[in-house]
């Protein structure tokens, strides 16, 4: 089984912030623009939905963006390497640094990632959280890949050998996680981590309240069951 794992909200909670000042940063070095304060919706998004969106409202249209993406996504990535703190430990979501233990021992599970994030955004909060090593490089979809989210579950798959929709999972906290799983056909768990209740979770396969209820579920779907399964 392919598991596609969001990170902010699912694998890391409260590790946003610096990620949000390096985008309004890149934003105005590459466009010359202040980003507008006002608040957006940016849960489940990828990093390129958010910026052309802030952009807008600064009064970039959609060409002057797109001419500016490839050095807007460089300034971004640089600027998080500078802001990002030095350990990110304390941000893994409680339990799940235990079900990723657990996971990567077994032979039927591939841990994998699909995220908004741009990879090397991405890449470098694993890393300071202690958690890269259960996430292969190479491997997964990222908002660097696509801006729109629903095209990252194929790209992981494609990057997995062409992994088959029946054996590949998302594991995500929003309902733009459950939507991008639906999008390429795919079964999909969630988890109340993130900004969102259960109850707007609904629409995913099953819903966990924290990453100790997410285990059992995630071993019915490799054909077992209980939490001593993954243990």
């Amino acid at each position: 089984m392919l598991l596609l794992f969001d990170i902010d909200g699912t694998l890391l909670l409260r590790a946003s912030a610096e990620h949000a000042a390096a985008l309004r940063e890149a934003l105005a070095s590459v466009y010359g623009i202040d980003p507008p304060a006002q608040p957006i919706s940016a849960a489940g998004r990828t990093d390129t939905a958010i910026a052309r969106e802030l952009a807008a409202l600064a009064g970039v249209d959609g060409e002057r963006f797109d001419a500016g993406r490839e050095r807007f996504g460089a300034a971004c990535a640089a600027s998080f390497a500078q802001r990002c703190p030095t350990s990110l430990a304390d941000r893994v979501a409680p339990g799940m640094r235990e079900l990723l233990e657990r996971l990567e021992q077994r032979a039927d599970a591939t841990l994998s990632l699909v995220t908004g994030n741009y990879e090397e955004v991405a890449r470098l909060k694993l890393a300071r959280a202690g958690i890269s090593q259960y996430f292969a490089p190479g491997q997964g979809g990222f908002g660097s890949d696509a801006e729109s989210r629903d095209e990252l579950p194929a790209i992981a798959r494609a990057r997995a050998g062409g992994h088959p929709r029946e054996h590949t999972i998302v594991v995500g906290d929003t309902p733009l996680d459950i939507a991008c799983a639906r999008a390429d056909g795919l079964r999909v768990l969630a988890v109340a981590t993130g900004p969102y209740p259960a109850s707007e979770l609904s629409d995913a396969d099953a819903v966990a309240a924290d990453a100790w209820e997410l285990g059992p579920l995630l071993c019915a779907e490799l054909g077992l069951s209980g939490r001593a399964a993954c243990s």
